[in-house]
């Protein structure tokens, strides 16, 4: 295969003719909307990560919203969280009426800093706006698990409940009183998950909430349906004649079952997935570990990513601009570090806080003095191409390639 003719993406979804057979399971059924199949799936979904309850919704942006409103979330509250994410995780809370509390990340996991959430609830508490903290919104980002244990201790100090945004942690896991379990447990109160074709297994688009507590699980399938009191299979199942009603606000944020039915499949082939990009993850580490000031993701031994993205950090003195654009034109495909919300045009206008009460801290300009780990991230990393059909020879021109660019 001639050099130029290369053509390697970012990411693929890894389907078949079995998710093709359960989408058309689905169709000539009759029921395409929220039916069995959701139900099926939410039951596959809770029985893999370990919860009592799995719900699912139409994407990870509506499933963060409706674990914030479960956790109590009200405008004027605040969520402390990180920019250092998809622009849905700061927008959720803006949802709710709330106010995101953005904090720092530990440059090495590009993950939440533990101790600078407590610095910043121990902000509140002497500023006497710690009853404002309504909740803490974490992000096990690009697939690697977040620190959650030392997280934990800080919210359940302060009786904070936490959130999981799991968006791309299908499949990670975490070493849990001596054993590993699966990110989504949960082991906070509430883990979000995504199937958007970037992550690890798709629907198409979708989401999913996990969670031990019964009477959250119950609150999501209300709202998910506009609050309908009666579900439709309850309803077309019935002998007697039902009348449905709509005791609260509700939202339409169903997953259909011709998704779900897909999503059972996605499912089961998740093992071999996750064991495969294990595998070239630790083939990147390997080949990439002579490069000069190149810095390689970090795993800590508590956790197990599933590398949903596999980052790396560009030597200092390399335009983050020109590599990506080198290996663009070799037909690599790349992404620059996460963005960071606060950074975004969106965020000029929106509500939000870092903490600081510095007159010097110049946030809306897109440098922050208490978020400088993040933005050095989304300028200095550059995000290479992970999947599961990825090949060694493709690979092998993947690092080949950068290695030029990072010369340059």
């Amino acid at each position: 295969m001639s050099e130029k003719l290369q053509s390697i993406p970012i990411a693929k979804p890894w389907m078949g003719e079995s998710e093709a057979e359960a989408a058309r399971r689905a169709i000539m059924s009759g029921w395409v909307t929220q039916g069995p199949e959701v139900s099926a799936f939410e039951q596959d979904f809770a029985a893999y990560v370990g919860a009592k309850y799995a719900c699912a919704v139409s994407n990870c942006t509506t499933a963060l919203h409706l674990a914030l409103l479960a956790v109590g979330v009200q405008p004027g509250d605040e969520v402390i969280t990180v920019s250092h994410s998809y622009i849905a995780t700061a927008n959720s809370i803006r949802y709710c009426g709330a106010i995101p509390v953005f904090v720092d990340i530990e440059p090495q996991t590009y993950n939440i800093n533990p101790m600078l959430i407590e610095d910043s609830v121990s902000d509140r508490l002497r500023r006497g706006i710690a009853e404002r903290t309504r909740a803490i919104l974490i992000v096990h980002q690009m697939g690697m698990p977040c620190d959650l244990k030392a997280i934990l201790d800080i919210a359940r100090s302060h009786n904070l409940p936490v959130i999981e945004d799991a968006a791309c942690a299908i499949g990670s896991e975490i070493l849990w009183d001596g054993q590993w379990e699966k990110i989504g447990k949960p082991h906070g109160d509430i883990a979000c998950f995504s199937f958007h074709p970037r992550k690890v297994i798709t629907t198409g688009d979708g989401g999913m909430l996990t969670t031990n507590n019964p009477e959250w699980d119950k609150q999501f399938r209300l709202w998910r349906q506009h609050g309908m009191s009666v579900p439709d299979t309850v309803r077309h199942g019935a002998k007697q004649v039902i009348f449905e009603s709509y005791p609260m606000l509700g939202y339409n944020y169903r997953m259909t079952d011709i998704q779900a039915a897909v999503g059972r499949e996605q499912l089961k082939r998740l093992p071999e997935i996750v064991e495969r990009r294990r595998y070239l993850a630790q083939r990147y580490q390997e080949m990439l570990a002579d490069v000069p000031g190149l810095k390689l993701p970090t795993e800590p031994a508590w956790a197990k990513s599933n590398w949903q993205s596999y980052c790396v950090r560009l030597p200092q003195k390399s335009d983050q601009r020109q590599v990506m654009q080198t290996m663009l034109d070799a037909g690599i495909s790349t992404r620059r570090g996460i963005m960071c919300a606060h950074r975004e045009v969106a965020y000029e206008h929106e509500t939000w806080s870092c903490g600081s009460q510095k007159e010097t801290c110049h946030c809306r300009k897109g440098t922050c003095d208490r978020l400088c780990e993040s933005e050095q991230a989304q300028d200095h990393t550059v995000l290479l191409p992970l999947f599961h059909q990825m090949t060694q020879q493709q690979q092998d021109y993947v690092v080949k390639v950068l290695k030029t660019a990072c010369q340059v």
